[in-house]
């Protein structure tokens, strides 16, 4: 870790650090290391981690105590490299990452953890509705949107249940994740979603509506 450190703090960039704060609405500092290096950075180290074929949480969570967000990215893309070693046992884990500094790009992240664990245990399914209850924002925007990308693999009747559930809310984050959802799953099956939309016009807020029907024109 502290090797990792040394080589973050070594590529930092003053000039890019207020306008990577300011994009995250002053939510976090940032080293100023943008994508593709801090990834270039990191790969020779999550390579080396994933020899063990085990997830460190402990590595996790020293990664998401330090201040500076590139280090949560860091920890995001590792959970990426280590997906298939998931087990329903580690979404308590990834719940407490989900409300810790907590912002939509962690939270986006992340979210597709959840989603492959989903699909191999179905089981986790019941622990999602729970979140599409919660008070927690971020809980519910994964809930939300936790199938991106699972295509024909998509679970409908749990897509429609985490967003009917939320009908209502004026949240920015949670109807915005309630169109990109639908958008989404209509590249797979628009019919679903057009008739998904219709059946639920007035109740759908404006924002979702829009988002949902941006490739789909229904009148």
């Amino acid at each position: 870790m502290k090797l990792l450190i040394y080589h973050m703090k070594k590529h930092a960039h003053l000039e890019n650090q207020a306008p990577m704060t300011a994009y995250m609405k002053n939510q976090f500092p940032f080293l100023g290391i943008k994508s593709v290096e801090r990834r270039k950075i990191s790969h020779p180290f999550i390579k080396e981690w994933k020899k063990t074929k085990t997830i460190n949480w402990d590595l996790v969570h020293t990664l998401w105590e330090l201040p500076e967000r590139e280090y949560q990215y860091i920890a995001c893309d590792y959970l990426k490299a280590m997906q298939q070693y998931l087990s329903p046992n580690d979404l308590a884990s990834i719940k407490n990452l989900i409300t810790k500094k907590s912002w939509w790009d962690s939270v986006d992240a992340l979210l597709k953890n959840v989603g492959y664990l989903s699909v191999q245990y179905p089981e986790v399914k019941e622990t999602v509705k729970q979140w599409a209850n919660d008070s927690n924002i971020w809980l519910v925007r994964t809930a939300i949107l936790h199938q991106l990308g699972l295509k024909s693999e998509t679970d409908t009747a749990l897509l429609e249940e985490v967003i009917t559930i939320n009908f209502g809310t004026e949240e920015f984050f949670i109807n915005k994740a309630i169109g990109w959802a639908l958008r989404e799953y209509a590249k797979t099956n628009p019919e679903w979603v057009t008739h998904f939309l219709l059946t639920n016009r007035e109740k759908l807020h404006p924002l979702s509506w829009r988002e949902a029907n941006k490739h789909l024109k229904v009148q």
